[in-house]
């Protein structure tokens, strides 16, 4: 089975102004991602707090879409059949974002969700379904056209299914994409991880 998951995450966008629940979650989750040497303890760590900060805020779409993330970045960290359970607590959480607001943090439940789908293997072993994939990416992108993550995931998701010209297009706008105020470690993470899809190209 192929590392799935390895980078998810990094979804939501700079806030405007400092948000003492989001910025300290989402910051871990880049020193987890791109920076600790015990990936998978880190986020496995990270998301237990970020699953007690999202059931102690019920109506922040936001830090249940962050709960999910984090729940889906250390699936991949995990990697094995053994991360299914993860995955498929992470899809229950998106789709109860996208239901409860499905615009916030620019449509990253879309992205998150998407990703998952076309990442995940198929039935009977997990519920993966790549049509659904590129429904859901291209939701995203509906919503922030321009985000570094949706175009990366797209871009990605296209380059696995050999359609490299589109990928191209898709991953070139992601490497475009304006910097994040305070996300600064998780831009250069995420940038290295276009540069590496080009690459393949």
């Amino acid at each position: 089975m192929k590392n799935w998951l390895l980078m998810l995450g990094l979804l939501a966008t700079g806030a405007a102004q400092a948000d003492e629940l989001i910025d300290p979650i989402q910051n871990q989750w880049a020193v987890c991602q791109y920076q600790s040497k015990t990936k998978e303890s880190c986020l496995q760590k990270l998301s237990s707090e970020a699953d007690q900060a999202s059931a102690a805020n019920p109506g922040r779409t936001d830090l249940l879409i962050w709960a999910a993330i984090v729940k889906s970045s250390w699936a991949g960290a995990k990697g094995g059949l053994g991360a299914l359970s993860l995955v498929k607590t992470a899809n229950r959480q998106l789709e109860q974002a996208i239901r409860q607001n499905p615009s916030a943090l620019d449509g990253s439940a879309y992205t998150s969700l998407g990703s998952l789908y076309y990442q995940v293997p198929g039935w009977p072993v997990g519920f993966g379904d790549k049509a659904k994939a590129e429904q859901l990416l291209k939701q995203a992108l509906a919503i922030n056209p321009n985000g570094i993550d949706p175009n990366f995931f797209y871009g990605d998701y296209l380059l696995e299914q050999g359609r490299k010209a589109e990928a191209r297009q898709a991953l070139d706008k992601a490497l475009a994409a304006p910097l994040r105020p305070g996300r600064e470690l998780a831009d250069q993470g995420r940038r290295k991880e276009i540069e590496e899809r080009l690459a393949k190209l």
